[in-house]
C-alpha cells in the first residue's frame, strides 16, 4: 500500500486522511442502517443515560432522529417537593420536544424522499445517475416542496408553539417560585442566626 502510495504521490498524512474517511464511510453505513431500524422501533433516546447527579446536568450527544441534546436534570440533595416539581417538567418537556421532532424529521425525510422520487419520475430520470450517485433536485423544485409541507403541517406546528410556550411558562413561573423560596429560607436563615 505504500509503495502504490508513493506512486500516486499521496504522502502518509494524506493517506492516513484516506484510511480514516474509508473507516468513516463504514461506520456511517453501519449508523444508517441504524437509524433506519430506529425508525421502525419508533422514537428512542440514547441507551446511555446515566443516574442523575446531585451536582450537575448531563448533557448528551444530539440524538441522530431529533437532532436535539437529551438533557438529565441534576437531583439536589435537599431537593423540596417545588424543586422536584420543577425538575419533572422541565424533564417532560425534554421528553415531549425530543418525541415531537423525531416524528417531525422522519415524516420531514419520508416525504421528500417520495417528493424527489416523483419528481424524478415526472421527468423520466431514475434516481441513480450514470454513475450511481443520487440525484437531486434544483432549489426551486425543492422549494415547491418545502411549501407544501410547512403548509400541510401548519396546524401540527401552531398546536406545537402553543404547548411549548404553554410549558415554558409554567417552568418560568415555578423556577420564579423556587427562587424566591430559596432567597426567602436564606433571609430567615440570617434573621434566626442574628438572634442567637
Amino acid at each position: 500500500m505504500a509503495v502504490r502510495a508513493a506512486a500516486e504521490g499521496l504522502t502518509w498524512r494524506r493517506l492516513r486522511c484516506l484510511r480514516m474517511q474509508s473507516v468513516m464511510a463504514a461506520v456511517g453505513r453501519r449508523e444508517c442502517s441504524k437509524v433506519a431500524t430506529q425508525q421502525d422501533a419508533g422514537p428512542q433516546r440514547s441507551k446511555f443515560r446515566p443516574a442523575p447527579s446531585s451536582t450537575h446536568d448531563w448533557i448528551g450527544p444530539p440524538n441522530p432522529l431529533s437532532n436535539l441534546r437529551p438533557v438529565i436534570y441534576r437531583v439536589p440533595e435537599n431537593e423540596s417537593e417545588l424543586e422536584g416539581r420543577l425538575r419533572t417538567l422541565r424533564q417532560d418537556t425534554e421528553d415531549w420536544n425530543h418525541r415531537f421532532w423525531t416524528k417531525q424529521n422522519l415524516s420531514f425525510s419520508k416525504d421528500k424522499d417520495a417528493f424527489i422520487a416523483s419528481q424524478l419520475k415526472v421527468q423520466g430520470l431514475s434516481e441513480r445517475d450514470g454513475q450511481g450517485r443520487r440525484r437531486a433536485l434544483s432549489s426551486e423544485e425543492m422549494a415547491v416542496f418545502y411549501k407544501r409541507f410547512l403548509d400541510i403541517n401548519k396546524e401540527r406546528h401552531a398546536n406545537y408553539n402553543k404547548e411549548w410556550y404553554r410549558r415554558n411558562f409554567a417552568i418560568t413561573f415555578l423556577m420564579a417560585r423556587v427562587a424566591l423560596g430559596n432567597q426567602w429560607r436564606s433571609v430567615t436563615n440570617k434573621h434566626n442566626r442574628s438572634q442567637t
